[in-house]
């Protein structure tokens, strides 16, 4: 189905559903390959470094987040990539997708930052406006 697909998670249920649509998006034959991006948000980032004493542990804390992703996709044996990439949620998944000529973006409608989701509008609505290929938002 898709070849390119980049998969926006973060860890939350939506990020996990997310997660299964972009399996099911690689095909029968599993041919897709998953770039699965985390953001690190630079209004969060300070305050997570100065509650950890360690980068390594830090990064551990980061990867872990997506355990149930990267497990959905090694048992649905899906040829992906993890990135980690610092900025604006919503600014930095459209400008990865778009500078990178992504397929397809997948992205859950609802993550684990509620509080930007009602000031500033949902991540997966910007993602949707402003990437240059087709957006699936998952609920």
């Amino acid at each position: 189905m898709f070849n390119r697909i980049l998969l926006a998670s973060d860890g939350s249920d939506h990020a996990e559903r997310a997660t299964h649509m972009a399996v099911k998006l690689t095909g029968p034959e599993r041919q897709g390959k998953v770039t699965v991006t985390y953001i690190i948000d630079g209004s969060t980032s300070k305050a997570d470094v100065l509650s950890e004493e360690n980068s390594v542990i830090l990064q551990a804390k980061r990867r872990e987040r997506l355990q149930k992703t990267e497990t959905i996709l090694q048992d649905e044996k899906v040829n992906y990539e993890v990135k980690m990439i610092k900025g604006d949620p919503g600014p930095a998944i459209v400008k990865f997708a778009n500078e990178k000529g992504f397929e397809v973006v997948v992205v859950g409608s609802r993550g684990l930052n509620s509080l930007q989701e009602m000031v500033l509008g949902s991540v997966s609505h910007k993602v949707a406006k402003r990437a240059e290929c087709p957006v699936v938002i998952v609920k």
